[in-house]
């Protein structure tokens, strides 16, 4: 058994020094494609791990010499085994080791290539070059190596290479982050191209309040917002929200007020309670809107009340400090109980 380890440390050996022949070949040959101090830096990183590797099996040698004359109980098999893990687990703490003693000294190009190279871990070497700020470094390792666009053009746009971040938002279809950039960019013809699509996309999925939101605050087409909010109400898409929005967008205490008005001449019955739900909101933004409010909570609540008793209830919002109108919803209340018993 103690034979068979000692073979196996020997064949590791060989096989490590032929490996690291090759892989020293393999660094000179990029002298073709890559810069000379990148070659050089990438040996040195080299160099340093193999004579780490070398004295961690010296190491294991000297011990397995020591021990020969102890016998284990295990199989041969399963001894290899362990001695195989313990050694590759050995080796990688040591790249780790390497690894994070590069990052402390702020070298994030050589912690990258320990991580890439030698623990065969691209996210992380990825990651190490963008957490350095080393973004367009980090962009090619997250295109070429993991055909991750997302991340690629994350760290593009922190380069301020806004082009080539662009042309990856197109590819994944992010039409709001493409006009976000020709935005800032200044390329305004471009960005309200986008965002004109990305307001369509709303509109055609019945969105209507997200894409207000875009007329609004990408594009600063008040008027485009407000028509939409509009159609979203008069064509029941998420009718509430869409007339909350609507006024929420007139500033004027004035035109809000006459707004109110215009439009509840033109609300179908059908759509009175959600009119009397926006209502609520009103009243509270002024004390200059609580007649025009209130007056319009009256009548539709009078319209209602045979169908829907329970709406006399609400006038206790346009009136929170009326106490004879709680006497009278009360007493409306009781009568109408009676009137049902009997």
């Amino acid at each position: 058994m103690m034979m068979n380890r000692q073979k196996f440390i020997d064949k590791f050996m060989a096989a490590f020094v032929l490996l690291a022949m090759f892989k020293i070949i393999g660094i000179v040959a990029q002298l073709f494609h890559e810069s000379f101090w990148s070659v050089v830096g990438t040996l040195g990183i080299f160099l340093i791990v193999a004579f780490i590797i070398l004295i961690v099996i010296t190491f294991l040698k000297d011990k397995e010499q020591n021990n020969r004359n102890s016998v284990g109980r295990k199989s041969s098999g399963s001894s290899n085994f362990y001695l195989e893990n313990s050694l590759f687990d050995k080796i990688r703490s040591k790249y780790e080791e390497l690894a994070e003693k590069y990052i402390a000294e702020k070298d994030y190009k050589k912690a990258a290539r320990v991580y890439m190279n030698l623990l065969q871990d691209n996210y992380r070497g990825a990651k190490t070059l963008e957490n350095g700020g080393l973004y367009n470094e980090a962009a090619v390792v997250y295109l070429k190596k993991l055909n991750n666009k997302s991340d690629a053009a994350v760290c593009y746009e922190k380069a301020k290479q806004h082009k080539k971040a662009i042309e990856l938002y197109k590819e994944m279809e992010q039409k709001e982050k493409v006009g976000d950039l020709y935005k800032e960019i200044n390329d305004l013809k471009n960005a309200h191209h986008y965002y004109q699509l990305v307001a369509d996309d709303y509109t055609g999925n019945n969105q209507m309040v997200k894409a207000s939101l875009v007329y609004r605050k990408k594009m600063e087409k008040t008027e485009e917002a407000q028509k939409v909010l509009l159609k979203g109400w008069e064509e029941d898409k998420d009718a509430f929200n869409c007339l909350n929005n609507y006024f929420a967008n007139i500033f004027d205490i004035k035109k809000l007020e006459s707004e109110i008005m215009n439009l509840y001449e033109k609300t179908p019955d059908n759509k009175k309670i959600t009119y009397l739900d926006a209502m609520k909101y009103e009243f509270k933004k002024s004390q200059e809107l609580h007649a025009v409010t209130r007056n319009i909570a009256y009548e539709i609540i009078a319209e209602k009340v045979n169908t829907r008793s329970e709406i006399v209830n609400e006038l206790k919002f346009f009136n929170p400090n009326d106490e004879v109108i709680l006497k009278d919803i009360s007493r409306f209340k009781t009568a109408r109980n009676k009137m049902f018993r009997n």
